[in-house]
């Protein structure tokens, strides 16, 4: 069975980069979200097996939308998204519960290869 991820991403380019990527390494889709708010909502109607999840977005950043989402699921397995020159946010994330990081542009190899190591522990 397909693992479900819910890609966050205020840009609807790069949701859709990630998107092909994922499709085509054969994950399902759960679900998309747009900004922080949404994300934390969309997470407890579809409980995805990974999210990806921008660092810097409209309405709530995506370290406070971690922390909501693991303040609900401890156990949930998110993977941040940060473009080159946003390291300083990634120790707040891990501090938060981020298990990896993945940088933009995105690689499409180690896409699939950061979410797998994600997925499997």
């Amino acid at each position: 069975m397909a693992l479900k991820v819910m890609i966050v991403d205020d840009s609807l380019f790069m949701r859709k980069m990630l998107r092909d990527i994922l499709v085509e390494e054969g994950y399902e889709i759960a679900d998309e979200a747009s900004d922080g708010v949404e994300a934390v909502q969309k997470y407890k109607e579809c409980l995805p097996d990974l999210v990806t999840l921008d660092i810097v977005m409209p309405n709530k950043t995506g370290i406070e939308a971690l922390q909501e989402i693991m303040a609900y699921d401890a156990g949930a397995r998110v993977v941040m998204c940060s473009a080159i020159g946003q390291e300083a946010l990634t120790t707040a994330a891990t501090d938060a519960g981020a298990k990896a990081f993945i940088l933009k542009p995105f690689n499409p190899e180690l896409v699939t290869r950061v979410l797998r190591e994600v997925a499997q522990g």
